[in-house]
């Protein structure tokens, strides 16, 4: 091998997801809990997701981009209690799950982090670290929660993990080995055939060889299941395009193999014109919910024992800006769907939005901190014990909303 072909496979590798992933080739046992994270990257903006319609502030605050009260108008909230209302592109997605009592919704929620960042507070959000402490960006509380679940082993047998995602992400960093693919691009190998041969040759008398073999064989296994899906989603005429058919196939690999999983969404930054019942915003709406929608109809009966959380870094400003969109704010509204959750609910604590209540005058408080709230479900999700629970969120007590 030349210098110029092995600069070529070190590039090449860089895009190989699974090199390192011996683990992946399990497949997660029939009964065990399922846990997919989805990270709204951008910070969405909850207030016209879950619309305080019982709140005038929100109207005042909002002339052009506020959701209607709840009434015959097309294009008006859908009514979930005497409170809050639901974004009518969800209609005939999320708003029959509610009535089904498949999700629930958890506002004012969020980090404490106050930098207003997006990547700061991505980071500080995957890590589940203390803000106050020196942090460990090679351990993010995922990984925690899959070496809890193992038993303390960092080969993931107990609870195989997969980043749905082009890199492997923050929050999945750590002991436990982890394996990551977009299955947006899965079919297209960013190496030939020619350059898989190099690379094996290059780690064939190391210690790395076994892994980077069973790398190959993991992206060559999920390549075939993936072109059998494309191949009968042409027969089919599937139409839909984006989230809705990513979710199909991480659901596909999710049932089979996977009992942790995680995939980022981005595009929630609006800033300027993000719309009301229609618009930019209602579009992304009305897509993440068929995304969803797909995915629990494509657990089929896993659905009854699989968790999906929504999380986005910050919520934003309460008040619409000057270009009809909003800013970055703090708190947030959390998502939480499954086949075994007490959904058809709004959980947590909770203020009525007046303006002296708005954190500095200007968006959601945190009332329930992420931490707790994630560890107060991962307990219920897996009966946690405190010291277990102190292993993923260091120094915090859950608090169990009755979710589950």
């Amino acid at each position: 091998m030349n210098r110029r072909q092995l600069l070529q496979c070190l590039a090449s590798m860089a895009a190989l997801p699974g090199v390192t992933y011996s683990s992946q080739l399990l497949a997660a046992p029939a009964t065990q809990n399922r846990l997919l994270l989805v990270f709204l990257r951008g910070a969405y903006d909850a207030s016209n997701f879950l619309v305080p319609t019982a709140s005038d502030f929100y109207y005042e605050s909002r002339p052009t981009i506020a959701i209607r009260r709840p009434g015959n108008e097309p294009g008006s909230a859908i009514a979930l209690n005497a409170d809050w209302g639901l974004h009518p592109a969800l209609r005939d997605t999320l708003y029959p799950m509610y009535q089904n009592k498949e999700i629930a919704f958890i506002p004012f929620a969020g980090i404490d982090d106050l930098s207003r960042s997006h990547f700061e507070t991505q980071d500080s959000i995957e890590l589940g670290q203390a803000l106050n402490t020196t942090r460990n960006f090679h351990s993010g509380f995922l990984n925690r929660l899959a070496a809890v679940i193992n038993g303390g082993k960092n080969d993931g047998k107990s609870a195989p993990a997969m980043a749905f995602t082009d890199q492997l992400p923050l929050i999945l960093q750590g002991n436990v080995q982890v394996g990551n693919t977009a299955l947006k691009s899965i079919a297209k190998s960013g190496l030939n055939e020619h350059q898989n041969q190099l690379i094996e040759q290059m780690y064939r008398k190391t210690a790395l060889a076994q892994q980077v073999n069973e790398g190959f064989a993991v992206r060559q296994e999920v390549v075939k299941e993936m072109q059998e899906e494309m191949n009968a989603a042409n027969r089919n005429a599937i139409s839909t395009k984006g989230f809705e058919l990513e979710a199909q196939r991480i659901a596909r690999m999710m049932r089979e193999k996977y009992a942790l999983g995680f995939i980022d969404v981005g595009g929630w930054d609006t800033h300027v014109n993000q719309g009301a019942e229609t618009g930019v915003l209602a579009n992304k709406f009305e897509e993440l919910g068929r995304g969803l929608l797909a995915y629990k109809n494509a657990m089929g009966d896993q659905w009854r024992n699989t968790t999906v959380v929504v999380i986005s870094e910050f919520g934003r400003t309460f008040r619409e800006n000057g270009k009809r969109g909003t800013d970055h704010g703090h708190g947030s509204v959390y998502w939480v769907l499954g086949g075994g959750i007490r959904g058809g609910q709004i959980y947590g604590e909770q203020v009525a939005l007046t303006p002296g209540q708005l954190f500095q005058n200007r968006d959601y408080p945190v009332l329930n901190e992420y931490r707790a709230v994630l560890g107060g479900l991962f307990s219920r999700i897996y009966g946690l014990n405190p010291r277990q629970l102190d292993t993923v969120f260091n120094g915090v007590k859950g608090q169990d909303l009755g979710l589950i």
